[in-house]
């Protein structure tokens, strides 16, 4: 593998998990619209975490949601899938740095080092398909209950915090592409037992040559 693809794609990669960690925490997710109101006293916002609302003089009152098992469904497959991204992007952070050529360990495995860098492309296109499939659950539901005509509840519009995660997921999975289809797992190098053995047939060939002379020289 080239240097500089290693180096673009761990940049990618590590921007990638680092934006997922942002994301995570983020408190705009979804954000209360302002459609059909002619007057808004407060702006009410969510996260995977929490319910937050903020009125007109600027005060935040945020709670956290009560109980796990009384979440929506596609909230708590969207928690575990963008905890499973970080763990992922964790692994491939680890392992691309380990199997890159600048790096001092299994140095001498270049194969060694290839797969590593393969595994750690793979990692980082599961982090990339985690975090896609968890933001755009997410936004599909708010644009569902949106254009709902009959959804008697708050109406949300998409929050940064989703923006930030498909940004992140567009960049693990670039990151994954490339070390994935990059890296080298084959050696080009001929082994050493069959360069000596070519040269002890080679050696054994001009002796029994020079035997069969010499047998021949001495009858005559």
């Amino acid at each position: 593998m080239e240097p500089i693809v290693e180096v673009v794609a761990l940049l990618l990669g590590f921007m990638g998990w680092i934006m997922v960690g942002v994301a995570l925490p983020n408190r705009y997710w979804k954000t209360s619209t302002v459609e059909g109101n002619v007057i808004t006293t407060s702006t009410l916002y969510e996260n995977l975490w929490m319910s937050c609302a903020t009125d007109s003089t600027g005060v935040h009152n945020c709670r956290d949601f009560p109980s796990l098992l009384a979440l929506s469904s596609y909230l708590q497959a969207s928690r575990a899938l963008m905890i499973t991204s970080v763990v992922f992007g964790t692994f491939g952070v680890v392992l691309t740095l380990i199997g890159m050529q600048c790096c001092k360990a299994a140095e001498g495995n270049p194969v060694l080092k290839g797969k590593l860098t393969g595994t750690g492309g793979v990692f980082f296109f599961l982090q990339g398909l985690c975090t896609m499939i968890a933001v755009s659950w997410y936004a599909f539901n708010i644009t569902e209950e949106f254009f709902d005509p009959f959804y008697p509840g708050t109406k949300y519009e998409l929050g940064e915090g989703l923006y930030i995660g498909w940004c992140s997921g567009i960049l693990s999975i670039c990151a994954g592409f490339c070390l994935v289809f990059s890296c080298k797992t084959t050696t080009d190098e001929k082994p050493a037992y069959a360069y000596q053995r070519t040269i002890y047939s080679a050696g054994a060939a001009s002796r029994r040559d020079a035997q069969s002379t010499y047998d021949k020289n001495a009858y005559v």
